[in-house]
């Protein structure tokens, strides 16, 4: 398994608001967390219900973590990094996740932290054709004030996991892409467990 890890705080990287709303009124944030029933309404998990379980997981009481936003595809465009996977498809995803720690969510060390130790982690498994990076990217968390009306931004953190599975077919790199799925979610939960 290839993983790694990188910080995107420039002023063109991406961002996130949290909580988010498409501007069509359609896509939004919903919390799993609190509301796991909500995990149904995403057309992300009928397409991959293995999304679906790792989504019930990293939102289970008993993670230190939420997940913010996701999706899932199918390709076979393959950028040059790539080509060391010698694969026709690759299978992908991405999900956004944020500490449930209230005071984490700003402190840039403890992103770094979970960052570099799920790294160490996935670089013990053996080779495989996947690839999985974690992205610290900024957020700017919304919170109600006391006075009704009233919304504080506050910036934070948040990061990205993209995960891609590879192989000759779809068929074979959605395998090892739900294998890669597994391996990020025990490791998840190894560091909850400390």
């Amino acid at each position: 398994m290839q993983a790694d890890f990188a910080v995107e705080l420039g002023a063109d990287d991406e961002t996130l608001e949290m909580p988010w709303a498409a501007g069509d009124g359609g896509l939004r944030y919903y919390d799993l967390k609190r509301h796991p029933e909500l995990l149904s309404e995403l057309q992300e998990v009928a397409q991959a219900p293995e999304l679906g379980e790792f989504l019930s997981k990293v939102n289970s009481p008993q993670s230190p973590l939420e997940t913010a936003k996701c999706d899932v595809w199918s390709s076979t465009e393959m950028d040059p990094e790539e080509e060391i996977f010698e694969a026709a498809h690759k299978f992908g995803s991405y999900v956004d996740l944020f500490f449930s720690d209230e005071a984490k969510r700003f402190s840039f060390p403890e992103h770094e932290y979970l960052a570099k130790r799920l790294v160490q982690l996935l670089r013990r498994v053996p080779e495989m054709p996947v690839a999985v990076e974690f992205l610290i990217r900024r957020c700017y968390y919304h919170a109600e004030e006391e006075a009704p009306g009233e919304e504080e931004i506050r910036d934070g953190f948040y990061i990205t996991f993209y995960l891609f599975g590879y192989g000759d077919d779809e068929e074979k790199s959605r395998q090892n892409w739900v294998i890669g799925l597994k391996l990020v979610q025990n490791a998840i939960r190894q560091l909850a467990a400390k």
